[in-house]
């Protein structure tokens, strides 16, 4: 068995663009160097005699919660004591802060390969998701390539990234993007977080830790498709764990659990960090998000601009939403909400369904509720019993995100051994790149929450495999 790019695209949603447009191509993190992010980080009260460390940390090709696993268990502690602001991408150079509950002594003294701790000091202040300011990108985006595969030149790249943007910034406004969710929230390659997530919403576990463990991904390796497919044909766990490539410790923490307590579904899920159990909810939330917004398009309502029915949100100082002041535009308000809207003051919102759901009146309500019917979500109440944290109320997310202190470049074509295995193996049925198209250096700014792949998107409209 083998998913399809298009495949992955539709599995979450992520389908069609802002505005029109041929791309450029081209592909993503094809080397570890290529893809940078910085967080920026909203100010943190330092005291000598605060309880936690905190310490900025410079990955490099480290999946945020490998490490974490990996730091708690050098430093003999449960990963629950550490905290950050984000997860970031694997293949990638990550520099972010982790406040960490532990002597500042014993972490200066961890060491972990492809890991640069620096102390900074000692805090009371604790991290959590969306407590940054934003994230700084530097990606490299190698092999641009026209529409029938062959290579693009420096000059059509740029120009063509220009076209897009300024055509974005016409339609939607200037420094915008639409909010589209990214792959990573999904599995990237292996679109299994939402999958399982609506097996966790529907208290299917057992459903839920299998397509966990077997659920085919693309472009994995020949070992990790075997795995799959022997436990996916009815493989015993005892067997299974025999295979299962040392790289995919998940799968093999639930099969452990799975041996020593059989049929404890619940059990084994819950070998999965805390984090990325919360996740897979959160994943069946964003692929509604995603078709959402990709049917807003579809039936030409604006993204930048509210209609009547609409609820809008204001935008504080670093662009992120303040949900709990959210209003229903209707017609008295429309004007200044309007006006507000496109100041870059209050943003529109689409749905993220959960047990509370609040959904928009007027023609987007009626596109919030045509997506619960297409995802079969109407009647659920969103209640996980077994695990009641995992219960979401739902929220609602900005259609537009912000981007700013943005440059594009050129630079030089590499040939070497960092180029990525994919790279060295050329093109394939269905790629959009090519070895002697032009390189682009992409810098920008964007706000906690937005996704870059998403962003770059907007100007590749390669498959989903080549963010």
């Amino acid at each position: 068995m083998s998913i399809s790019p298009a495949e992955i695209a539709e599995a979450i949603g992520l389908t069609g663009y802002a505005v029109n447009g041929a791309g450029i191509g081209g592909m993503l993190k094809t080397r570890v160097a290529d893809f940078r992010v910085e967080e920026e980080i909203k100010k943190i009260s330092m005291d000598p005699k605060g309880r936690f460390t905190i310490a900025q940390i410079t990955l490099t090709n480290w999946e945020t919660n490998r490490f974490i696993n990996r730091l708690a268990k050098t430093l003999k502690m449960s990963r629950d004591r550490i905290w950050f602001a984000g997860t970031k991408d694997k293949r990638a150079i990550t520099k972010q802060l982790f406040v960490i509950d532990s002597k500042l002594q014993k972490v200066q003294n961890v060491e972990i390969p492809d890991a640069e701790i620096e102390i900074l000091g000692r805090t009371h202040q604790k991290l959590n998701f969306g407590s940054h300011r934003g994230n700084k990108f530097t990606i490299v985006l190698r092999g641009c390539a026209n529409e029938d595969g062959t290579p693009m030149s420096e000059e059509d790249a740029l120009a063509e990234v220009e076209s897009i943007k300024v055509r974005m910034d016409e339609l939607i406004g200037k420094g915008r993007f639409p909010n589209w969710i990214g792959p990573q929230r999904f599995g990237a390659n292996r679109p299994v977080t939402a999958a399982v997530g609506r097996c966790v919403i529907e208290g299917r576990w057992k459903d839920a830790v299998e397509t966990y463990i077997s659920m085919e991904g693309l472009g994995e390796s020949e070992e990790a498709e075997k795995f799959r497919g022997f436990y996916r044909e009815g493989g015993s766990p005892q067997d299974a764990l025999e295979i299962c490539p040392r790289h995919l410790g998940y799968e093999g923490s639930m099969l452990k659990n799975l041996i020593n307590r059989p049929d404890d579904w619940v059990g084994a899920f819950k070998a999965l960090p805390r984090n990325l159990q919360l996740m897979t909810v959160h994943a069946i939330q964003s692929e509604a998000f995603n078709r959402y917004l990709h049917l807003r398009f579809q039936n030409n309502l604006p993204l930048h601009t509210p209609i009547i029915g609409d609820y809008v949100a204001p935008l504080d100082e670093t662009n992120s939403l303040e949900i709990d002041r959210s209003i229903v535009v209707n017609e008295l308000t429309l004007p200044r909400v309007s006006r507000n809207c496109e100041k870059g003051r209050l943003a529109v919102t689409g749905f993220l369904p959960g047990a509370n759901t609040v959904i928009a009146d007027g023609p987007s309500g009626e596109l919030e509720k045509e997506i619960l019917k297409q995802m079969d979500l109407h009647d659920l109440d969103w209640q996980v019993e077994k695990i009641r944290r995992l219960t979401s109320k739902g929220n609602r997310r900005a259609l537009l995100s912000h981007y700013s202190d943005f440059l594009i470049e050129t630079v030089p074509k590499v040939v070497d051994e960092s180029l990525s295995m994919r790279w060295q193996e050329g093109p394939q049925e269905g790629d959009r790149w090519h070895p002697e198209g032009a390189c682009i250096r992409f810098r920008f700014l964007l706000p906690p929450g937005a996704y870059a792949t998403t962003f770059i998107r907007e100007f590749i409209r390669g498959p989903v495999h080549h963010l």
